[in-house]
C-alpha cells in the first residue's frame, strides 16, 4: 500500500486464532493483526501489504450527511463509486486500510461473541501505536460494519479509545 489512511476493526468468526490462520491461507480474505482471546497479537501481513478484509464500501458521504442515500439497494455500484474517489471522500478500503480481527464466534442468530477484556486492551494499545507511528488520525479507526455491509454486530464490543 502508498498510503495508509485507516484502520478496520473485525472480528474473525471462528473460535481459535487458528481457524483464522486457517482461513488465511485460504487466500480468499485476511487482516494485517489478529487478537487472540487472551490479548496476544499475532502479525500476518507487512502493513504496506494489500490484505482483502474491508468488502465493499459502503457511501461515506450518507453517514456525514454530505449526500442522499442511494435510490436502489446497490452494493457494488456504490462499492464503484466510492472506489473512485479519494480517501478521505470515501472510507479506508483494502487499498489503505489495516485490518485488526478479534478472535470470536459468531452465532447466526445471536452474533458475534464479545470481546473479552483482554483482547480490548490490546486493542486499544495497538491502535494507540499504530496512530502514533503512522500518524493516523483518531477518526479514521472504524468497526467493519460501518465501512462495509457487514453483520451488525461485528465488532460491537471492540473498545479502542481510552
Amino acid at each position: 500500500m502508498p498510503a495508509i489512511h485507516g484502520i478496520i476493526v473485525h472480528q474473525t468468526g471462528g473460535p481459535t486464532a487458528d481457524s483464522a490462520f486457517n482461513s488465511y491461507k485460504a487466500g480468499n480474505s485476511g487482516a494485517h493483526l489478529l487478537i487472540d482471546l487472551d490479548g496476544t497479537i499475532y502479525q500476518t501481513a507487512r502493513l504496506n501489504q494489500k490484505t482483502w478484509h474491508v468488502g465493499k464500501l459502503r457511501a461515506r458521504c450518507v453517514a456525514e450527511l454530505k449526500c442522499s442515500a442511494p435510490k436502489k439497494w446497490d452494493p457494488s455500484g456504490t462499492n464503484k463509486t466510492e472506489m473512485a474517489k479519494a480517501w478521505p471522500d470515501r472510507y479506508p478500503s483494502n487499498e489503505d486500510a489495516i485490518g485488526i480481527e478479534l478472535v470470536a464466534r459468531f452465532d447466526a442468530k445471536a452474533g458475534y461473541d464479545s470481546a473479552t477484556n483482554e483482547q480490548n486492551a490490546a486493542l486499544s494499545w495497538l491502535v494507540s501505536e499504530l496512530q502514533a507511528s503512522l500518524g493516523l488520525n483518531a477518526m479514521e479507526v472504524f468497526r467493519h460494519p460501518d465501512v462495509s455491509y457487514k453483520q451488525s454486530t461485528e465488532a460491537a464490543s471492540a473498545k479502542w479509545r481510552p
